[in-house]
């Protein structure tokens, strides 16, 4: 099984991108819960872990996890409300995000039990990895499942305007790296957060997956090939919300608890999920696709 924990909230996506008042349709989201979601389609087996609202927008987020095959038994409820993220969408498809967080069940997150035995690897990352109190709690669930061997991904996916201290969290980041298996983060990421793939590698991680959008991505490793790059896939775009999620999901499926893997496995895992993504692409909010939408459900790696 595959744990993926942080965030559920409520995208407020503009139906007609560009218009700052039209009007807004709500869609399920949150860089963890998308994640899951995906990892749900595509086949794998998964659980959310994270605390959501016992009010309607809580329970809609509940109904789409459980419509993907993805297991909720980790969840935690509370009645604080649902966390709030505004879209904004440009020509170009890419969005941006304003959030209504404050006093949100997600941020009450507490750090749950150890987790089942069967736990082959966990993710983390966005808002979750930000706002306290919860945010300590997520941090101290991935010290604590890496220390018992659990493969690790954390995609930082950074929203500056939630950052109170940017130096503060800088250093929090470079602290997480000896904890984490997979490090997986966007050009825009790796450019707030300043070092580079050698300094990160050094830190801890085996692997580190930079997405570059259009122009597809790029893996560096400790062992195995050194880089490993794959284009991106043409396709008409109708917003990027959830692409990188869904590159989480995709490399997670094909890669966690696996050795170290050749050029052509990395290769594979990359090309699989810049197809998945997308596909993500091409429909409005986070719609992840199914395996069988995809050319190849799960690449066989070499």
């Amino acid at each position: 099984m595959i744990v993926v924990a942080g965030e559920a909230l409520i995208d407020l996506v503009p139906e007609r991108p560009g218009d700052r008042l039209g009007p807004l349709s709500p869609r399920l989201g949150g860089g963890p819960y998308n994640t899951a979601v995906a990892l749900g389609r595509l086949g794998a087996e998964a659980a959310f872990c994270s605390r959501v609202s016992t009010d309607g927008f809580g329970e809609a987020l509940l109904d789409g996890l459980r419509a993907a095959g993805v297991d909720t038994s980790l969840v935690q409820r509370g009645p604080e409300p649902t966390t709030l993220a505004v879209a904004t969408v440009g020509a170009d498809g890419a969005a941006g995000y304003g959030f209504y967080a404050s006093g949100t069940a997600d941020r009450l997150f507490e750090l749950p039990p150890e987790l089942p035995s069967g736990v082959r690897a966990l993710a983390l990352g966005t808002c979750s990895l930000v706002l306290e109190p919860g945010a300590s709690a997520y941090e101290a669930l991935l010290r604590r499942e890496s220390g018992r061997g659990v493969f690790t991904l954390l995609d930082p996916n950074i929203r500056p305007g939630l950052v109170p201290d940017a130096d503060a969290y800088r250093a929090r980041f470079r602290s997480w790296l000896p904890y984490v298996s997979l490090l997986k983060l966007s050009e825009e990421d790796a450019a707030w957060l300043g070092g580079g793939v050698e300094s990160w590698l050094a830190a801890g991680p085996e692997a580190v997956v930079l997405t570059r959008g259009a122009a597809g991505m790029t893996v560096w490793t400790r062992s195995g090939p050194r880089e490993v790059s794959v284009p991106g896939e043409r396709v008409e775009v109708v917003d990027t919300i959830g692409a990188g999620d869904t590159v989480n999901a995709a490399l997670l499926h094909v890669v966690a608890g696996r050795g170290p893997l050749s050029a052509a496995g990395w290769r594979a895992a990359l090309s699989y999920a810049a197809h998945a993504a997308a596909l993500t692409c091409g429909k409005r909010g986070a719609q992840p696709p199914h395996a069988t939408s995809l050319r190849t459900p799960t690449p066989p790696l070499p």
